[in-house]
């Protein structure tokens, strides 16, 4: 469950904040982020969560947020899967709501170009570089044939020949067929974190047209080689990431709550 954790962190730090919104469950007085496009079919790790907040809640009740609780967990599950550890600032609070458009407009689809992703990091109060590194995250999981079709079938120029007909045998060109078949998002090592999807990169083996922007002849060249060379760089400049991501819009003080059920407000 570590990528799908560390997803859920960055899913609900982009939208509105790091606050926790993205595990609300829909209610009478608004539509959650659960069903929004990017997180539709996709997002999981919501009975992990559960779990997790059961069990602090029967230690300490209402001190831990599930904001909170999302960014130790992003941090744990890329640690015990290889990467780095940093020390994760806590004290963010919880909302009592959650906004279905604004994960729509917020969350970059993996159909971004370079300057999309630049922009939309920038919102989240993240740089280029930073974009860079965060990507990174896509050196564990996978991604569904509905993510990656349109690269696999149409950008060849790109796209490494014998990396697009593995990945195209089991992501037929129909829409409607295979949808949900899995491929991971780094090829070498799926279930480790590591530096190889910056080597993936270069060697034009980015799974989404997303990744591969990144190594394209573009701005982020040039960091990305210095990712693929150096993983204690990339450990280094990933982990300041994501304390910086963590650090987007927290609700501290006396707004927000600390939920006593991460699905619904108190």
């Amino acid at each position: 469950m570590g990528a799908s954790l560390l997803r859920l962190h960055f899913h609900d730090c982009f939208v509105n904040g790091c606050d926790g919104s993205i595990l609300l469950d829909d209610t009478s007085s608004f539509i959650g982020e659960k069903r929004a496009a990017p997180n539709f079919r996709s997002v999981r790790g919501f009975e992990v969560v559960d779990n997790i907040k059961s069990a602090v809640e029967r230690v300490c009740p209402g001190v831990v947020s599930c904001a909170d609780i999302l960014a130790i967990t992003a941090r744990d599950s890329v640690n015990i899967l290889g990467g780095p550890t940093w020390g994760v600032k806590l004290g963010r609070r919880d909302s009592r709501t959650a906004s279905q458009a604004a994960a729509n407009s917020s969350i970059p689809p993996p159909t971004s170009s370079l300057s999309a992703l630049i922009s939309s990091f920038s919102a989240a109060g993240l740089s280029a570089k930073d974009m860079v590194a965060l990507s990174g995250s896509h050196t564990i999981g996978q991604a569904r044939c509905t993510s990656f079709r349109a690269r696999i079938y149409n950008e060849t120029n790109n796209l490494d020949a014998s990396f697009g007909a593995q990945r195209r045998s089991n992501c037929p060109r129909a829409t409607g067929s295979g949808d949900n078949n899995l491929a991971p998002l780094d090829t070498q090592s799926p279930t480790t974190f590591n530096n190889d999807y910056y080597k993936n990169l270069i060697n034009r083996k980015g799974l989404l047209h997303s990744d591969q922007q990144l190594f394209n002849g573009g701005s982020a060249d040039s960091t990305v080689r210095q990712y693929g060379s150096n993983p204690s760089q990339f450990s280094a400049d990933f982990a300041a990431a994501m304390i910086k991501m963590g650090d987007n819009k927290p609700l501290t003080g006396s707004s927000g709550e600390i939920r006593k059920n991460c699905r619904r407000p108190n």
